[in-house]
């Protein structure tokens, strides 16, 4: 099989489109569509459906699918380990987590990492959904939770605790709690149902209460940064992890003595990574960033 066809193939795959595709490749959507009419007569197989709103794959079309990006995928981790200085780290690193600790905790303290080499440069991808690093979707991930794929090597970076706060004004207007059951009387701003991959986040919906039977929220929002604004503005209380620290000052805290779940934080990559300098240099430098937090 031509190489050059199944980049445009996977492209085509990728995108659903010729058109996109060819966007994609700098190529004319009819350069495109005889590049995978002469695949598929040299297969002699179809690899889509052509349809009026798109192009779906075939099943033989989905199997070459996911050979071809597993292909890539490896090209794509060797290129970056042979371009990597053996001398001293370079080249592009691909981190991932979750919005919250990417927007609030990692972005900020990134100039720190850039200075110190500045033969890296960084693509930072910010979900709340796990990207496959098996597949090269990024190079690590900063997970609130174990990982669950094959191949991967990860370490843990902390724990995240939780404090529970609200604006001053607000205090002043609604009092404090004085027991995890006196939240039944105030006003809770939480995830709700659309929330990241961290256990137990809308804990505080449920402390002091029956399993199963948990507190409405006066408000949910599915942005943590938005959350704290809430919060700052006077809507109500809510639950924010220590990480936060600076963010949350002039808040007030509440039930200091309440237990709440902790987080488990970790450095995951590839196991083919595992002497990539890059890594090795981004790792000890989130560790040390952590260890001024204990």
């Amino acid at each position: 099989m031509d190489w050059d066809k199944l980049r445009v193939f996977h492209a085509v795959a990728e995108a659903g489109s010729f058109t996109h595709a060819g966007d994609t490749l700098n190529l004319s959507q009819s350069a495109v569509s005889r590049q995978i009419s002469a695949l598929e007569e040299a297969l002699a197989v179809p690899l889509f459906h052509r349809h009026a709103r798109g192009l779906i794959l075939t099943e033989q079309g989905e199997a070459l699918n996911r050979t071809v990006r597993e292909v890539f995928a490896k090209l794509a981790m060797t290129e970056a380990l042979l371009t990597e200085s053996k001398e001293k780290p370079a080249g592009r690193l691909k981190v991932t987590t979750t919005v919250a600790f990417g927007a609030t905790w990692l972005a900020p303290r990134l100039q720190g990492f850039l200075s110190a080499y500045p033969d890296v440069s960084m693509t930072l991808l910010l979900e709340d959904t796990d990207l496959d690093l098996a597949m090269r979707e990024a190079d690590v991930a900063i997970r609130m939770h174990p990982h669950k794929q094959p191949d991967l090597v990860q370490r843990h970076l902390m724990t995240i605790n939780w404090n529970i706060l609200a604006s001053a004004e607000y205090v002043q207007r609604h009092g404090k709690p004085q027991r995890a059951e006196d939240l039944d009387q105030h006003r809770l701003v939480l995830f709700g149902e659309y929330h990241p991959p961290v256990a137990d986040i809308n804990w505080l919906a449920e402390a002091g209460r029956r399993p199963g039977n948990p507190r409405r929220a006066l408000l949910e929002v599915n942005s943590l940064k938005a959350i704290l604004e809430a919060v700052r503005s006077g809507i109500g209380i809510a639950a924010l992890p220590d990480y936060m620290g600076p963010e949350t000052e002039g808040l007030v805290l509440l039930l200091p003595e309440l237990k709440s779940p902790k987080v488990d934080v970790f450095f995951v990559y590839p196991e083919e990574l595992r002497h990539s300098k890059r890594v090795a240099v981004f790792r000890d430098f989130l560790l040390a960033r952590l260890a001024e937090l204990a």
